[in-house]
């Protein structure tokens, strides 16, 4: 097992924004996203590191962002260290498989969640309303259980904290009408795009969520796209509505926090070795079942 890796360090080269996972830099009119094998939880990054975890989430952003881009441009330039600007050559070892370059885009403030089942906190939401961000949803659905069709349920971009939902109201209030449709629009298709290819190779897409940015007037999708970060995989044979089914993503930590006792308040408890191990082969799982490659 290699040896994770914690922060990212280019001498010379500005911090553009260190967020919980990846360590973004200025490159002018372009940025460098690498990600790093830290691992947040319930608003907090932990202090464990998972191996591999930062090379699967580039390397399914490049399948995916090659994937859907006939439905919506991205950010993406290139994963390729021989392709990035000569004084990152240097840092080529470190930057290898866990780094995208991307232009620059300005970053519009919604996640926009896609929910095709109901699971975490749209189950709780139903459960006490009936509804999820002002979508009413038929009576008696059980937990993990197939919607039938998949729904679009915004929420604004918190800087700390937990992002906040909103409905489709709301986000138009904050986008304008037009570009929030659109949003909604190119959301539902990537979700539908995903979900079929994924259940042709045995895994559920329960949600995910995505960001958009403006490059110029065009609009792209930014970030990350359909990694287990930013989605629900479960594996379809051990699917039954009705319980929460195993993971195949950040989920397997959240449940493993949930039960340890932790306040989720004062710092979190470092992982236990075996919850580390599985947590990395469950990345690394995903991402050769969507990938059908053999080695990262």
């Amino acid at each position: 097992m290699e040896k994770p890796v914690e922060n990212i360090e280019l001498e010379g080269i500005p911090l553009f924004k260190k967020g919980k996972v990846r360590d973004v830099f200025d490159l002018g009119d372009k940025l460098l996203i690498v990600a790093t094998d830290r691992i947040s939880a319930f608003d907090f990054v932990l202090p464990s590191l998972i191996p591999y975890k930062g090379k699967v989430l580039t390397q399914l952003c490049k399948f995916w962002f090659e994937q859907m881009a006939y439905i919506v441009p991205n950010h993406l330039i290139t994963t390729e260290v021989e392709a990035f600007p000569k004084p990152l050559s240097r840092y080529k070892e470190l930057l290898e498989k866990r780094a995208m370059l991307v232009k620059k885009a300005r970053v519009l403030p919604i996640e926009c969640v896609v929910r095709g089942y109901l699971a975490g906190s749209g189950w709780k939401e139903y459960k006490q309303t009936g509804k999820i961000c002002g979508i009413k949803l038929k009576t008696g659905l059980k937990e993990a259980e197939r919607l039938p069709t998949p729904i679009f349920t915004p929420a604004t971009k918190a800087e700390s904290g937990h992002d906040i939902n909103i409905t489709f109201k709301e986000m138009e209030k904050i986008v304008g009408k037009e570009l929030a449709k659109r949003m909604k629009e190119i959301s539902l298709k990537l979700y539908q795009k995903a979900s079929l290819y994924a259940l042709s190779k045995g895994i559920i897409i329960a949600d995910t969520k995505f960001e958009f940015g403006l490059d110029g007037d065009e609009l792209v999708l930014i970030d990350e796209i359909f990694t287990p970060d930013s989605s629900r995989f479960w594996p379809l044979l051990s699917y039954s509505p009705g319980q929460s089914p195993p993971s195949l993503d950040k989920q397997f930590v959240r449940d493993y926090l949930e039960a340890s006792g932790w306040d989720k308040i004062s710092p979190p408890p470092p992982l236990p070795l075996e919850i580390i191990e599985q947590t990395s082969k469950r990345y690394l799982e995903i991402y050769f079942l969507l990938t059908e490659k053999r080695e990262l």
